[in-house]
């Protein structure tokens, strides 16, 4: 069984494309074509399954169009719009570059000062000059960390964690 833990979202089914099973796929993270992966995983009524690529192409820099294994008509692939789309970490980290935003998503962020945990990465924030980590603390609030490269000092995807130095006084606005 597939477990929550070990798969991050990488982007939306969406709708049927032509009548022969293709669909339109919505991705923030090109992994599947960086790595030799056969599978995606969909989350269908949480229930993550996995299933098998036979071709793809892509249409933009964030779609593509997708033909699973045993998924042949419209009415078939139709089933399938609108489900979320993970990719196992333990592939992704076959990939020799960077990990990337969307793999960091729920890594623990820990200070590397006082090795203090922080709280886990909820989203990445790219909209402004700076980019920032947006980390839900173990309190249940949610503070705001410059990402920048002077503050992130090791991202360790084995363990899934993101040591950074905070600013002293950061934590407190």
């Amino acid at each position: 069984m597939i477990k929550k833990e070990d798969v991050y979202k990488i982007g939306r089914i969406g709708k049927p494309h032509g009548v022969k099973g293709e669909l339109s796929f919505h991705f923030d993270d090109d992994v599947f074509d960086r790595v030799d992966a056969d599978y995606l995983v969909l989350d269908i009524e949480d229930i993550l399954v996995p299933f098998f690529m036979d071709e793809y192409r892509f249409r933009s820099n964030e779609t593509a169009l997708m033909k699973f294994t045993d998924i042949d008509t419209e009415e078939q692939a139709r089933e399938l719009t609108g489900y979320d789309v993970y990719f196992p970490r333990a592939l992704a980290d076959e990939d020799d570059g960077a990990p990337s935003v969307a793999q960091i998503i729920g890594y623990t962020v820990i200070d590397a000062d006082t090795e203090q945990t922080i709280g886990k990465l909820k989203a990445v924030d790219n909209a402004t000059i700076n980019t920032l980590f947006l980390v839900d603390t173990p309190d249940g609030q949610e503070v705001l960390i410059p990402a920048t490269g002077d503050l992130v000092t090791t991202i360790d995807s084995q363990r899934q964690l993101i040591v950074m130095h905070i600013p002293e006084g950061l934590l407190g606005l």
